[in-house]
């Protein structure tokens, strides 16, 4: 049996060498335009063929819509953001307004945090407050066990409550639910005592996905700076 090496050399060619000939090739379908408009392609909702200048618009098309998708969920963001930010702004002006009624300043933190986002649960405990204070609520003894844990954290705890003392001070919310997702985020001084705790604001929701190990923190660690500065004045000097 003879050989042909034409057949022999065609039957050698991959798609890839194919493929890599046309991209190093920019001029090829301008000498073969005839081919290039008789390609067809399936299209890839039906069984159907497509020119190849369908095919592209097809994907011109998708990729429009996906750029619209993405665009829309920027504007969605960039909402929320706003919304946000807002929330927080109104949160931080009564804390500042309460700041000239120490004893009041808790209370008012707290229904505010509830109230603005929505929150179902939020409590706090402080500790080393002035002796006038003792006797609050607030200032209720906390375990040795609750003042290691908040000097260990960083950052905000976000995540199950896998039973923190600090979510026994919650109860129960306003719809009858036991908190199962927690925030835990430590009060500081920054500028005293090295950044040693001196009490635990807890957020709950019995909604486990309310704060999960995955979310981010900033915005906890924001709440916890501002509540930190207007709730030190509550200690002993």
């Amino acid at each position: 049996m003879t050989s042909n090496p034409a057949a022999d050399a065609v039957q050698g060619i991959t798609e890839t060498d194919i493929a890599n000939y046309l991209a190093a090739t920019p001029g090829f379908f301008e000498r073969h335009a005839a081919l290039l408009a008789s390609v067809q392609l399936q299209h890839p909702h039906g069984a159907r063929a497509v020119s190849l200048q369908e095919r592209q618009a097809e994907m011109l098309r998708d990729k429009i819509k996906g750029l619209e998708l993405r665009i829309v969920d920027m504007i969605r963001n960039g909402q929320d953001n706003v919304a946000i930010a807002d929330r927080l702004h109104r949160w931080t002006l009564a804390v500042m307004r309460t700041a000239a009624t120490p004893a009041e300043l808790p209370g008012v933190l707290l229904a505010e945090l509830r109230h603005q986002f929505l929150i179902p649960q939020a409590s706090l405990r402080l500790w080393g407050v002035a002796p006038e204070h003792e006797a609050l609520e607030y200032a209720s003894s906390v375990s040795a066990d609750v003042k290691s844990f908040a000097s260990s954290l960083s950052q905000p705890y976000c995540g199950v409550n896998s039973g923190f003392e600090a979510a026994r001070w919650l109860g129960l919310s306003e719809s009858g639910g036991i908190a199962t997702s927690l925030a835990l985020i430590p009060l500081v001084q920054p500028s005293a005592n090295e950044g040693k705790p001196f009490g635990l604001l807890v957020l709950g929701s019995p909604d486990p996905t309310r704060y999960t190990a995955e979310m981010g923190t900033d915005f906890l660690t924001r709440v916890g700076e501002i509540a930190s500065a207007g709730l030190a004045g509550l200690l002993a000097t």
